[in-house]
């Protein structure tokens, strides 16, 4: 798959996620198999450039080619301006946020609420492309609500406009994250359009990502709240491409290894104080559906630990007890 000038290792793509894509998931995801990991949306506001949590998201050190950053904002002469400081700090990719469906967001007339005025979209859109050399990609929603599904004519915008990829996830912003994604929009963009299509949305195992490439045409697709504690999906979703046959679910071993990776690379990235907290979520994910991962005790645990030292042995004991389950079933 190719995005303008970048070739990228597959279409499998991890979607951008304040608070989740940070470079230490960004770095795992690419390692189990994402062809591409977008950053964590950074603000068209200049006046936050200088803080440390926008700091820690234009942290690119050691990123595996083409880097890709997200940029929100509402207003072409900002989001342009944010495009050209993204690239300069390391950014091979922009991305724009036109999906993000929190009232934050939408509040300011950003994330998908932009959707509502087709003419921004295109100022928008024509800015940003004309202010960097870099290939421009851009995810959206189906529309503002379920009344008003103008996909279709977005997407026909951004192709008009120069952006290089699309990624549609299959609910409007009045939706949020409730019922099942609709792909049939997806369908129609993709018969509409020349630039790559990714679908977006419910998709959480090999088997959705085959059925809902070949229901709509696209041309990848973009993983999102499934990769959280999940990370080998990407590997799961390449392997059924490939060769038609699931991959043995990794045993409890497999997933201590790679959490324990992770943990420890949360820790370097953040310190210990921030590190050990922000892994108390990705723990809670990594166990989830586990036996007795939302036990009281397990979680008490978890959540009163303030040393990596102690969180880790934690999660060390938890995944010995669950192999020794494992032996014995």
């Amino acid at each position: 798959m190719k995005i303008g000038t970048h070739s990228l290792a597959n279409n499998l793509i991890l979607a951008p996620m304040a608070g989740v894509t940070d470079r230490p998931f960004r770095q795992l995801c690419r390692r189990l198999g994402a062809g591409l990991a977008v950053s964590e949306m950074v603000t068209s506001n200049a006046s936050l450039w200088k803080s440390n949590k926008t700091r820690l998201r234009l942290d690119h050190e050691g990123e595996h080619s083409p880097r890709s950053v997200q940029i929100a904002g509402a207003d072409p002469v900002m989001m342009a301006n944010a495009a050209r400081f993204n690239v300069e700090n390391g950014a091979e990719i922009i991305d724009i946020n036109m999906g993000c469906p929190a009232k934050k967001v939408c509040k300011v007339l950003a994330g998908s609420a932009l959707m509502r005025d087709e003419g921004l979209v295109r100022r928008i859109l024509e800015a940003v492309v004309s202010a960097v050399d870099v290939p421009v990609t851009l995810k959206i929603r189906t529309g503002w609500d379920p009344e008003h599904r103008n996909g279709l004519t977005v997407a026909r915008i951004a192709e008009e406009s120069g952006v290089a990829a699309l990624a549609v996830h299959g609910r409007t912003r009045a939706c949020g994250f409730r019922g099942n994604a609709e792909h049939d929009t997806v369908k129609r963009i993709k018969h509409q359009v020349n630039m790559p299509v990714l679908v977006n949305g419910d998709i959480r195992s090999a088997r959705d990502a085959a059925g809902v490439m070949d229901e709509t045409g696209a041309d990848g697709v973009m993983i999102g709240r499934a990769a959280q504690g999940n990370p080998w999906i990407f590997s799961e979703i390449a392997h059924y491409l490939s060769e038609g046959i699931e991959l043995a679910q990794p045993t409890a071993s497999e997933v201590a290894g790679i959490l324990l990776e992770h943990l420890d690379a949360l820790y370097t990235f953040y310190g210990e104080y921030r590190g050990v907290r922000i892994a108390r979520k990705h723990i809670g994910w990594y166990c989830k559906n586990r036996s007795n991962a939302d036990s009281f005790p397990f979680r008490h645990r978890i959540n009163r630990a303030e040393s990596a030292v102690l969180q880790t042995a934690i999660v060390r004991e938890y995944f010995l007890e669950q192999e020794e389950r494992e032996l014995a079933a």
